[in-house]
């Protein structure tokens, strides 16, 4: 990754005005200059190799998602494809800008995609979770929350933080100015801040959920699929190793831009073993242990749009029958006998009365007569 390029200033020994601690370098073979040069974007030289080879590797766990997809019908992997395709992305921009370094513009790429990359996995992890809930639960919820409201609620928040991270990033664009460049730190790392602990938060519900199914085993509501096990082992491992990345980012940013204290960002090798490493084994993990082989069937996922909306309106015309037939039966019992409400007593009544109506007219006639 392009880590950003901040160029300090220092005091003068002979005056009380700040003065450049770098200068503008002459660049040599595919526009390398060193670290502390002015028009430098990069903490080290990237390697193109290395480069070469994460995107490769995360071009194949890509292509294996989107197959999967497709195979197991589950329109919602589109969120983890997004994820891994920019980590791609951020690779391949990375191995063009190690050999045309003064792109800032390739810098600036390369470091936004693989930035902001993992909170599209994190957000899979949600999704997926929502959805096993609703799968696997009778009561299709956790602590009151619904399984649908889960995946939502927290994708949201996961924007947020996409959001106020994207922000930070973008302000950490290479040239940037030493303020600009400390304040995008500072925005960035509380985006990342919150993004954990909404993790935190995420990772109680998890729990709670592996917990009710255990218990859910010891009763005739047993699910019949046992591999919910191994895609909760996997979601876990996936925000594991999530927050390893977070760490490592929360480190390289706030322990200052100084080599002899801080070598995370002077090192490629810390990004590649603290950054892509991990979300290449999350991308790969959910690849072996993909959702769609545990999650089958009609309740496998949420209802679309159109089944929804006949549910709403299945559930309004039974609202409105409902309200009609309690009106009915108010006015019925208007019209009823004082002495008895059912129909057979209300039947036997009206055959009295005709009774007691046609012995009226006979004696009334025979009267007359």
């Amino acid at each position: 990754m392009a880590t950003p390029t901040i160029h300090t200033s220092v005091a003068s020994t002979t005056t009380s005005t700040a003065t450049p601690s770098c200068t503008t370098a002459v660049p040599g073979k595919y526009g390398r200059v060193p670290a502390t040069a002015c028009n430098s974007y990069y903490n080290y030289d990237p390697s193109f190799e290395a480069a070469i080879a994460f995107s490769v590797l995360f071009a194949i766990i890509t292509v294996i998602q989107t197959v999967e997809a497709f195979s197991f019908r589950k329109g919602f992997c589109w969120v983890i494809i997004m994820g891994l395709s920019w980590e791609t992305g951020s690779f391949i921009t990375q191995a063009l800008g190690s050999h045309h370094q003064q792109s800032s513009a390739l810098a600036l790429v390369s470091q936004l995609l693989i930035l902001l990359a993992p909170l599209w996995i994190n957000a899979y992890v949600y999704m997926t979770t929502g959805r096993m809930i609703w799968a696997f639960l009778p009561e299709k919820k956790i602590w009151k929350v619904k399984a649908m409201s889960i995946g939502k609620y927290f994708v949201w928040l996961d924007i947020i933080s996409f959001l106020v991270q994207g922000m930070g990033g973008a302000m950490l664009s290479p040239g940037s100015s030493p303020k600009t460049a400390k304040i995008g730190m500072d925005i960035y790392m509380a985006g990342v801040g919150v993004q954990q602990f909404f993790i935190c938060l995420f990772i109680t519900l998890i729990i709670r959920f592996h917990y009710e199914m255990l218990q859910l085993e010891k009763t005739s509501f047993a699910p019949t699929n046992k591999k919910w096990k191994w895609l909760t082992y996997a979601l876990y491992a996936t925000l594991a190793l999530i927050t390893t990345r977070i760490i490592y980012r929360l480190l390289e940013f706030s322990r200052g831009v100084n080599p002899s204290t801080n070598p995370l960002p002077f090192h490629e090798g810390y990004m590649l073993a603290l950054d892509a490493t991990p979300m290449f084994l999350a991308g790969l993990i959910l690849c072996i242990i993909h959702p769609g082989m545990v999650l089958v069937g009609p309740e496998s996922d949420f209802p679309s749009r159109k089944e929804k909306k006949a549910i709403r309106k299945a559930n309004k015309e039974a609202k409105k029958a409902k309200k009609a037939e309690k009106k009915l039966g108010q006015e019925n019992t208007a019209y009823s006998p004082v002495y008895d409400h059912s129909s057979t007593n209300l039947v036997q009544d009206i055959e009295m009365q005709n009774r007691h109506e046609g012995e009226f007219y006979q004696e009334t006639t025979y009267l007359r007569a």
